[in-house]
């Protein structure tokens, strides 16, 4: 399965801490945790775009943090962990 899928939207971000990922989220925090400087993926495993309401909601949840902007493709966002989400995701990992 990839990353996509359906993903609760967050009510706030304070609920970092006590939020559960989604699997399509979880997969896509856990592919940064082997990537420089944590970068989340663009695409998933099978080559899709990962679902623009998956980056999103890790971001709003704090597990993950726009890292800059594309020049080639403004639309995207490249992202990567946060500390809560590189420790959220280390756990899921193991």
């Amino acid at each position: 399965m990839d990353e996509g899928g359906s993903d609760r939207e967050p009510a706030t971000r304070s609920g970092a801490d006590s939020a559960r990922p989604t699997e399509p989220q979880r997969r896509y925090l856990e592919r940064g945790l082997t990537e420089p400087g944590g970068k989340l993926p663009l695409f998933d495993r099978d080559g899709r775009q990962v679902p623009r309401k998956t980056v999103e909601a890790c971001i709003a949840h704090g597990w993950a943090e726009p890292w800059f902007a594309n020049p080639l493709k403004p639309d995207w966002l490249v992202c990567k962990l946060t500390p809560a989400g590189r420790a959220l995701a280390d756990r899921h990992a193991h």
